[in-house]
C-alpha cells in the first residue's frame, strides 16, 4: 500500500514546495494591497531589451528623489514590491526593475519562474545586461515629471552586490546602499563617486568575510564607505525580519537598518 501511494505523496509534496515561496510572502502581498499610494508597472525599452519595472509614488506636494531598488536573487517577489511601497511611504519615488524581464518561458519575467529557477536565472544574468537594464530604468525614472533629479540605488542580497557594482558605473548617484552584498572588483572601486553605506548581518560570514577587504580598498581609493554589522542577524534580515515568524535578532536588525536607511536618505535631501 505504501509503495502505491508514494508517487502521489511525492506529487503533493512537489506542489506544496512550488507554492510555499508565494505563500510565505502573503504578509507582504497583504501590506501592498492596503497601500494608499499609486502603484504601476512601466515598460522600459533599450537596445533589444524590454524591462518591466514596478513603480510606487510618494504622497508628496513636491518633486522627490528616485530610489532604484535592485531585487534579491529570488527575482521580483511580493516582498520587493512591498519594500518599494515602504520606500515611497518614506517620501521617495521607488522604482524596482524586474531584471528577469523577458528571460522566462514565453518571454515572461520573474512570475514565470519557480523560486529555484529564479535563483539560477538571476545568478546567470550577464553583468553588462544588468548594468544596461539599471541605467535604462534609472534614466526613465529621472524623466518622471515628479522626479527632482536625485538618484539613489539600494540592493539586497545579490542585489546588494549589484548596488555596490552599479556605483562603479553610474556617476550621478547621490548614494548607494548595500544590504549584505559583496564589493565590486578592486580595479573598479576607483570609479565610485557616491558614498556607499552598507548593512551586514552578524551571522553571515560568507559576506562578512568580504568586509575588511572592502573597507581597506575603499579607504585606499579615498572613497566614503560606512558599513554597519547587526549582531545576531542572518543574511536576508530585511525580509526575514518583517515576517510573522521573525527571530528577535532579525526583527531588531531590520528595524534598526530601516531607520538608518531612511535617516541617510533624508540627510541627502
Amino acid at each position: 500500500m505504501l509503495r502505491r501511494i508514494s508517487p502521489l505523496l511525492l506529487s503533493v509534496f512537489a506542489i506544496l514546495l512550488a507554492v510555499l515561496p508565494a505563500a510565505a510572502q502573503d504578509w507582504a502581498r497583504a501590506g501592498l494591497a492596503k497601500s494608499p499610494r499609486h502603484q504601476e508597472w512601466i515598460t522600459v525599452k533599450h537596445g533589444g531589451r524590454t524591462v518591466s519595472a514596478f513603480v510606487v509614488y510618494p504622497e508628496s506636494s513636491q518633486k522627490r528623489p528616485v530610489v532604484l531598488i535592485i531585487h534579491e536573487i529570488f527575482g521580483m517577489t511580493d516582498w520587493v514590491q512591498d519594500l518599494a511601497d515602504q520606500v515611497a511611504a518614506a517620501g521617495y519615488i521607488a522604482v524596482a526593475p524586474d531584471l528577469l524581464s523577458g528571460m522566462g518561458p514565453n518571454g515572461s519575467r520573474s512570475t514565470g519562474f519557480t523560486q529555484q529557477q529564479a535563483i539560477e536565472a538571476v545568478s546567470g544574468l550577464p553583468p553588462d545586461q544588468v548594468t544596461a537594464d539599471l541605467n535604462a530604468t534609472a534614466d526613465a525614472a529621472l524623466k518622471f515629471p515628479s522626479a527632482n533629479g536625485k538618484l539613489y540605488v539600494v540592493g539586497f542580497c545579490w542585489g546588494g552586490g549589484q548596488s555596490f557594482r552599479f556605483a562603479t558605473d553610474r556617476h550621478d548617484l547621490s548614494a548607494a546602499f548595500v544590504f549584505y552584498g559583496p564589493p565590486p572588483a578592486k580595479d573598479a572601486i576607483s570609479r565610485i563617486n557616491a558614498p556607499v553605506y552598507a548593512f551586514y548581518a552578524g551571522n553571515d560570514e560568507r559576506i562578512g568575510a568580504t568586509i575588511p577587504t572592502a573597507v581597506a580598498e575603499m579607504k585606499a581609493a579615498g572613497k566614503v564607505f560606512e558599513p554597519v554589522t547587526y549582531a545576531g542577524a542572518g543574511h536576508g534580515f530585511m525580509r526575514a525580519g518583517e515576517a510573522p515568524d521573525a527571530s528577535p535578532a532579525n526583527a531588531k536588525a531590520r528595524n534598526d537598518a530601516w531607520a538608518r536607511f531612511k535617516s541617510l536618505l533624508a540627510k541627502g535631501n
